[in-house]
């Protein structure tokens, strides 16, 4: 199936964004349309994200750990302790509830 696009212009086409907490009015996006050259321009906040990332030398996930556990659930060998769990959201709804409380 192929899609035809017409009316393609060089002229920036302006974009209306709301805001992350819509108060502060609308954000102008300018947006080229060009054969040639294509752009794009990141946020700062995205900028930020990707140098934190980029700078981190530790992964925060343990890839042994996830590894190994797909091999258990694949070998239909892994088990849960339901116990273990209780605690564990026991312990997360108390946090919740402390910070809510606050």
């Amino acid at each position: 199936m192929a899609i035809e696009i017409t009316g393609r212009t060089n002229s920036p086409t302006l974009i209306n964004t709301p805001t992350k907490s819509g108060v502060d009015g609308e954000k102008k996006v300018a947006v080229t349309n060009t054969e040639q050259d294509d752009s794009v321009a990141l946020t700062t906040t995205t900028q930020e994200i990707k140098k934190a990332f980029g700078s981190s030398s530790a992964s925060p996930v343990d890839i042994d750990r996830v590894n190994s556990i797909k091999k258990a659930l694949a070998d239909g060998n892994y088990s849960v302790n339901a116990e273990n769990v209780a605690k564990k959201l026991i312990q997360f709804e108390k946090l919740m509830h402390q910070e809510n409380s606050t």
